[in-house]
């Protein structure tokens, strides 16, 4: 009988914090120095169109938590942005080897290979920006291919961004082995 319940609540939990994963494409640049970042802060304040985007805010501050990343005001590492297409467009993105491969070698001499991709309603794009360098080193672009994405809805816009985010896989420059401290102190 326990098992039976317990199957119940695994499956019940399951389809309340599932989420769909939907088509994402990310671009890089090779003078990303990915490891090296502790702090991010957002360039602007977005609006949109009227729009209220809080809720893609709020998913992004989240996820970058959950990596280690300090939310600092005063000169971060990193700048984020965001935007909210809501017509279709075509995009600029590069064919390039995927982000896990290339930091093993870090070779940055390879070409930029550039593509066009038509991006359908309801995207959301996620850029970061290396404050020192002063460009973009990551972004990454999510479109629900069956409808158009619903940025009003919670689940929607944290399905959107951790679909996103879950291709931009750096810790926080220190996290991992704070963890592994704080861990070994407990113990």
């Amino acid at each position: 009988m326990k098992k039976i319940v317990y199957l119940a609540l695994v499956v019940l939990f399951s389809g309340c914090f599932g989420y769909k994963e939907l088509p994402v494409e990310y671009d890089y640049s090779y003078r990303g120095r990915f490891d090296k970042y502790k702090s991010y802060d957002f360039i602007v304040s977005n609006t949109l169109l009227g729009s209220d985007t809080s809720l893609i805010k709020a998913s992004i501050e989240q996820h970058m938590k959950f990596l280690g990343y300090k939310r600092k005001k005063n000169k971060p590492d990193l700048l984020l942005n965001y935007a909210v297409f809501y017509d279709s467009l075509e995009f600029r993105g590069y064919d390039q080897p995927d982000i896990n491969e290339w930091i093993r070698s870090k070779d940055r001499s390879l070409d930029y290979n550039q593509l066009r991709f038509e991006l359908s309603q309801g995207t959301l794009l996620i850029q970061v920006f290396d404050r020192k360098q002063n460009s973009s080193i990551w972004q990454g672009y999510a479109t629900d291919e069956y409808q158009r994405l619903n940025f009003n809805n919670y689940q929607e816009v944290r399905n959107a961004v951790k679909s996103i985010l879950n291709k931009y896989q750096f810790f926080a420059d220190g996290f991992l082995e704070e963890q592994k401290k704080r861990t070994s102190q407990v113990n």
